[in-house]
């Protein structure tokens, strides 16, 4: 009975198995953010978020056991969650003349996302070096980000406020497990988390947004 289990569990962790799973959950995510929008003020923030996506896609990581699957389980996750997000919305009637445009633009964005918060999430695990404090400001610093993007981009000072708020608790929970996991240079995940948030929001301003602006 032991052996048949154990061959079960490798049989669910089979680069096929985590890469079918990633897709379906993906799918799953993009499909329950635009279900939620509109239900609640909490909901509708939280579900018309960046962060959403890439922190489910960093945890999904965490839970793969090996490096390389988790790489390409992030990229197929994201780009399933787009797919996922835009077919509820083309059933639902809000998939406007640009939207297909924007799907687009999105999706090269999970492509290149995906594969680093997957990354980052297995190597705050499972990692062996001082890349785990690196991997660490990498989920941090999307929560940052954004909640830079909605306060001096957008002006949502409310919205950005509790972001950034989430986002330095983010930081500091992760901190201390990496202190408590025996990471050398743990502390390098609070410096490195704001800077990588200023980052993120740069770059979500000054690439992103003027793609999605140009179709």
């Amino acid at each position: 009975m032991a052996s048949l289990t154990a061959s079960r569990r490798d049989a669910l962790n089979t680069p096929a198995a985590v890469l079918t799973a990633s897709a379906l959950f993906g799918l799953l995510l993009g499909w329950a953010t635009y279900g939620l929008h509109g239900l609640t003020p909490v909901l509708d923030r939280a579900t018309n978020s960046t962060s959403t996506w890439i922190i489910w896609t960093a945890v999904a990581g965490a839970l793969i056991r090996s490096r390389w699957p988790a790489v390409w389980g992030g990229a197929l996750m994201m780009l399933a969650t787009c797919c996922g997000y835009y077919a509820a919305s083309a059933l639902g009637g809000t998939f406007g003349s640009g939207g297909l445009g924007t799907a687009a633009v999105w999706s090269l964005a999970g492509l290149a996302g995906g594969p680093l918060l997957g990354w980052a999430g297995w190597t705050v695990r499972r990692g062996r070096d001082d890349l785990r404090a690196v991997a660490g400001a990498v989920i941090a610093m999307v929560v940052l980000g954004e909640g830079l993007w909605m306060g001096l981009a957008l002006r949502y000072w409310g919205e950005a406020a509790v972001f950034l708020t989430v986002g330095a608790l983010l930081a500091a929970l992760l901190t201390v497990h990496l202190a408590r996991t025996g990471a050398r240079r743990y502390w390098l995940c609070a410096v490195l988390a704001p800077v990588g948030g200023l980052v993120f929001y740069l770059a979500e301003k000054s690439i992103l947004n003027n793609l999605i602006g140009t179709v």
